[in-house]
C-alpha cells in the first residue's frame, strides 16, 4: 500500500488525468485527492469511448469506491464544480476542504481585464491569479463561507491521514507542470503559486514523512500553452512534420510543441525527489507504437529513448501511455520497482 503524489514534469498537459485514470485502474486506491492551483488546469480522461474534461474534479471518479478529495491549497469555482458535479454524477463521492479559496467573477474579470495577466502572461483567464492574491492579503472567501458547498465540506488532511494510517492506497493529483511553479518555473511566466511535489502535499495536508512515491509525468514531445521561454521549441513546420498538433483542454488554445528538454527534466527529477517516472505520447515519438502494451512490442528507435530517459534521469520509468485510449498504457511498475 502506498501514498503517491503525481506531478508533471514539463509545462502542463503531460497526460497527467490518463496517467492517474490508469493506476485508479490497476490500484482501486481508496482516496484520490486533487492539489494543485485550481480550474486553470484540465485533465483528460477517456472512459470507453466518452472523453472528460475536468478543472477541478479527481481523475478517479469513474471508480465507484474512490472518494474524491479537494485539497484545501486549491481553489474552487463554485460554478465550475456544481456543473463537474453534476455532469460526472459524483455528489456522494465529493469532499471539498472547507478552507478551499473560492474564485469570484471578480477574480475573473481582473484576470481578462489585466492587461498585465492576459497580454503578457498569457494566462487562463479563470481568476486564479487574482484569487491567490486576496489569499495571501487575507481576504479571500473560502469553501465555509459558501451555502451551495455546504454539503460537500470536509476536513481532508483528516481523511486522508485516517486513510494512510488505515495502510490504505492514496493518490495525490498535482496540476499544472514544474515549469510553471511559481517558485521554480520560468518565471514571471509561471501560475499563481508552487506546483511541485512538496506543495502537492501541503495542498492536501500530508507531512513529507508520509509519502512513498513521487511519480513524474513527462511528455516525450513537452508542450506549452501561452507566453514564456521554450528552449526546445518547434516552428510550426517542424511541429506538422513531427505530426504534432495539440489544444489546451481549458483554452483551447494551440499548444507550443518542441523536443524534449533534458536539463529542465533532470532537475525538476531532483527538486520534487521523484522515485519513478512516466512517459506520454511515446506514440508520436515513434507512430510504430501506437497501442502497444507490452514493452518488448516497443521498436527499437522507442525502447532506446526510454532507456536513455531512464539513464539520465536516475529513476526508473514505469509507465508508458501509447495513445489516448484507456489501454493504451504500458506499466512496468511491478519489475522495476
Amino acid at each position: 500500500m502506498a501514498t503517491t503524489i503525481v506531478i508533471g514534469g514539463f509545462f502542463g498537459d503531460e497526460g497527467k488525468g490518463k496517467i492517474v485514470s490508469h493506476l485508479v485502474r490497476e490500484d482501486s486506491p481508496s482516496i484520490v485527492a486533487r492539489g494543485g492551483v485550481g480550474p486553470n488546469a484540465g485533465h483528460t480522461v477517456k472512459i470507453g469511448d466518452k472523453e472528460f474534461g475536468t478543472r477541478l474534479t479527481p481523475s478517479g471518479f469513474f471508480n465507484k469506491n474512490c472518494r474524491l478529495l479537494i485539497g484545501a491549497g486549491t481553489l474552487i469555482d463554485p460554478e465550475v464544480m456544481q456543473k463537474e458535479i453534476q455532469q460526472l454524477e459524483i455528489e456522494e463521492k465529493i469532499g471539498i476542504d472547507k478552507r478551499c479559496g473560492i474564485i469570484e467573477q471578480k477574480h475573473i474579470k481582473k484576470d481578462k481585464q489585466s492587461k498585465r495577466l492576459s497580454g503578457e502572461i498569457e494566462t487562463t483567464g479563470t481568476g486564479c491569479g487574482p484569487a491567490n492574491e486576496d489569499r495571501a492579503a487575507r481576504k479571500l472567501k473560502q469553501a465555509k463561507d459558501i451555502p451551495k458547498l455546504k454539503k460537500y465540506l470536509t476536513d481532508v488532511p483528516k481523511e486522508i491521514n485516517k486513510a494512510i494510517n488505515k495502510n490504505e492506497d492514496i493518490i495525490v493529483e498535482g496540476a499544472q507542470g514544474f515549469g510553471l511553479s511559481l517558485i521554480y518555473g520560468t518565471y514571471p511566466y509561471v501560475t499563481s503559486k508552487d506546483t511541485g511535489a512538496s506543495q502537492a502535499a501541503s495542498d492536501v495536508g500530508i507531512g513529507p514523512t508520509k509519502i512513498d512515491e513521487v511519480l513524474i509525468v513527462f511528455k516525450a514531445h513537452p508542450t506549452r500553452v501561452g507566453k514564456g521561454p521554450f528552449p526546445t521549441e518547434y516552428t510550426k513546420q517542424e511541429a506538422l512534420e513531427h505530426g504534432v498538433e495539440e489544444y489546451g483542454t481549458v483554452t483551447g488554445r494551440p499548444r507550443r510543441v518542441g523536443s524534449w528538454m533534458k536539463d529542465w527534466a533532470e532537475y525538476a527529477v531532483m527538486v520534487n525527489g521523484a522515485t519513478q517516472a512516466a512517459i506520454t505520447c511515446i506514440d508520436k515519438y515513434d507512430q510504430n507504437c501506437r497501442g502497444v502494451t507490452q514493452y518488448q512490442n516497443l521498436t527499437p528507435k522507442a525502447k532506446k529513448f526510454i532507456e536513455t530517459k531512464e539513464s539520465e534521469l536516475g529513476i526508473p520509468v514505469t509507465l508508458i501511455s501509447t495513445g489516448p485510449k484507456n489501454n493504451e498504457t504500458i506499466d512496468l511498475r511491478k519489475e522495476k520497482l
